[in-house]
């Protein structure tokens, strides 16, 4: 299976971002086909730029509008910050179809970025799956892991929470597995208000312990 998923192009929307890069270039060293968006399609030409002259020549990279991402891609990764998180999706609704999106939006309300506030919809991955509709495949993934970690290049003792509905969640592991990162199926799409809160438990450790890249472990089961 991961051999077949490896094959799928990646999208990554808002993938000028710190957190959208740290994935690009995991999955370019993977093998895979990532192409970056943004609004900007000069945005998206830099990060490509930037990302290319740390993976010195591996992976396929390219840059697109958001737009141009969606369509050629076979699963879109939503990285955008939370307040361009609903409008970006609706923008996008009709690209999206039939595709697997995997969001890794964290609803954050600055300034008060350490204390938990979640949208009325209960997570920001059930708002997505409102914006695109019933049927759509939807998964949370990567909240709880830092650009930091993620563009290390290292192994990362922080393991990968995944919600969502069945077949979003399935290919969601793959993908946390090709990124070299230890990942959990934690259930269906209502769980991942848990997922993306614990963002907030973290940027507030980060911040009491004067460090950038604390996680979670999954402790107590063999594999």
């Amino acid at each position: 299976m991961a051999e077949e998923t490896s094959k799928k192009v990646i999208a990554i929307v808002g993938g000028t971002g710190k957190e959208g890069k740290g994935l690009a270039y995991r999955w370019c060293l993977a093998g895979y086909r990532v192409i970056i968006g943004s609004r900007q399609q000069e945005k998206a030409l830099a990060a490509v730029d930037e990302l290319r002259a740390m993976l010195d020549g591996k992976g396929s990279l390219e840059g697109m509008t958001n737009a141009e991402a969606v369509a050629q891609a076979d699963v879109a990764v939503i990285t955008v910050p939370y307040s361009a998180h609903s409008a970006t999706l609706e923008g996008l609704k009709d690209g999206l179809k039939g595709k697997v999106v995997v969001d890794v939006t964290v609803p954050l309300v600055p300034p008060k970025v350490t204390k938990v506030q979640m949208p009325p919809a209960g997570s920001a991955t059930q708002e997505a799956l409102q914006v695109l509709g019933e049927g759509a495949e939807v998964a949370a993934a990567f909240q709880n892991i830092s650009y930091e970690n993620l563009l290390s290049g290292a192994g990362v003792q922080c393991d990968v929470l995944v919600c969502g509905t069945k077949a979003a969640r399935t290919l969601a592991l793959e993908l946390v597995e090709a990124a070299g990162l230890v990942g959990w199926d934690a259930g269906p799409i209502e769980n991942a208000v848990v997922v993306e809160g614990m963002t907030s438990i973290l940027i507030g450790l980060n911040k009491q312990y004067g460090v950038h890249a604390a996680g979670i472990k999954i402790t107590g089961i063999n594999r």
